[in-house]
């Protein structure tokens, strides 16, 4: 069995999620693995698509949201399309960003999640949350846990 063919990144704009990527670009350069960069804009569980819809300012942000994530992704795409590596990339809106990021490792049939992790605990761990960990929890394949920026 080879190791790593099909490699899920999931980015958002923080310099430790461009870390992240960096490892998996050494990862999937080492063993030829082609990559899938996925963002999740999340949408509000108390709300929906349709209410995004029918709210201005909500829309405005909702819409400035996902262009921000296609620009990261986008760069992201074009720097490992440049290193050689087949690259897809992916927008989901989704109320659960660990959800939607395992089902989509499961779909691809992905062999490894690349995460970033800002490594926050106690009280900020409980009121920003940890997407990191929720991955971890949902995910049915291994997930790389990348904590520091180089």
């Amino acid at each position: 069995m080879e190791y790593y063919q099909h490699i899920l990144i999931s980015v958002d704009d923080s310099p430790i999620a461009v870390a992240a990527a960096d490892q998996a670009m050494i990862l999937a350069k080492a063993f030829g693995s082609k990559v899938t960069i996925v963002s999740v804009v999340i949408i509000d569980p108390l709300t929906s698509v349709s209410f995004y819809k029918n709210v201005p300012g909500v829309t405005d942000y909702f819409m400035e949201a996902k262009a921000h994530a296609k620009n990261i992704l986008a760069e992201l795409g074009l720097k490992f399309t440049n290193a050689g590596i087949e690259t897809h990339t992916q927008l989901l809106a989704k109320q659960s960003p660990s959800d939607a990021i395992a089902e989509l490792a499961d779909e691809l049939k992905a062999d490894l999640i690349v995460v970033g992790s800002h490594g926050r605990t106690g009280l900020k761990k409980t009121f920003i949350g940890s997407i990191a960990q929720d991955i971890l929890t949902a995910s049915h394949v291994p997930v790389l846990v990348v904590k520091h920026t180089q």
